[in-house]
């Protein structure tokens, strides 16, 4: 009879190796697979747009990303995901479909999708480089600014890109969203474009 497991894993569990990767050196790239986080949908209802503005601003002390942007507040960070609609990511699952129904009750439907995608965060001095073979919109800093976002495709594959804030040695960084489904297989094509430029490998429990 076989065995079963009801433990969450991640969906890099079986494909992520820790590490050196690709070229020898200095490491261009740094990839690491952010876990541990809460990840909740909050789409407005049919002409409640406004309302849903208004419990997001009452909720989060800010506005909601109204254009392809993402927003760090104290304890999340709000993501565009198309009009009218927004991700909040928190750290742990701070913020959760229960914590939050009550302030969006009426206004917006919530749709929990912590375990349903992948986070990766991308950095490092030829971060911009690498995702440039794999996405068609400019990343250039002048153009794709700190807090940008954008629901786009990478390799086929539907992803939320986002940059965070630049490290502390001022490298930027690039965060990507993706369906768990498709997360080995983009995976294994973002190792294959970062390969020439020589990438470090890593998971962590802490949001950028």
């Amino acid at each position: 009879m076989a065995d079963f497991s009801w433990d969450i894993r991640s969906p890099l569990d079986r494909a992520l190796t820790s590490g050196p990767y690709g070229a020898q050196g200095e490491a261009g790239v740094s990839l690491t697979e952010i876990r541990n986080f809460g990840l909740v949908q909050v789409m407005a209802r049919r002409g409640k747009a406004g309302e849903m503005a208004k419990a997001a601003k009452a909720q989060f002390g800010v506005a909601a990303p109204e254009t392809p942007k993402a927003v760090d507040t104290a304890d999340a960070t709000l993501i565009w995901s198309g009009p009218d609609q927004f991700l909040v990511l928190s750290k742990g699952g701070k913020h959760t479909m229960e914590s939050l129904a009550p302030g969006f009750a009426g206004s917006a439907s919530l749709s929990d999708q912590s375990h349903a995608r992948a986070l990766i965060s991308v950095s490092g001095g030829k971060a911009c480089a690498m995702l440039a073979k794999l996405s068609s919109i400019d990343l250039h800093p002048d153009v794709f600014a700190v807090g940008a976002a954008a629901a786009t495709s990478m390799d086929h594959t539907s992803v939320t890109l986002w940059r965070g804030k630049d490290r502390a040695d001022r490298q930027s960084v690039f965060n990507l969203l993706v369906f768990a489904t498709f997360a080995e297989s983009l995976w294994h094509t973002i190792l294959d474009s970062a390969a020439e430029y020589g990438a470090t490998i890593g998971h962590s429990e802490e949001l950028a």
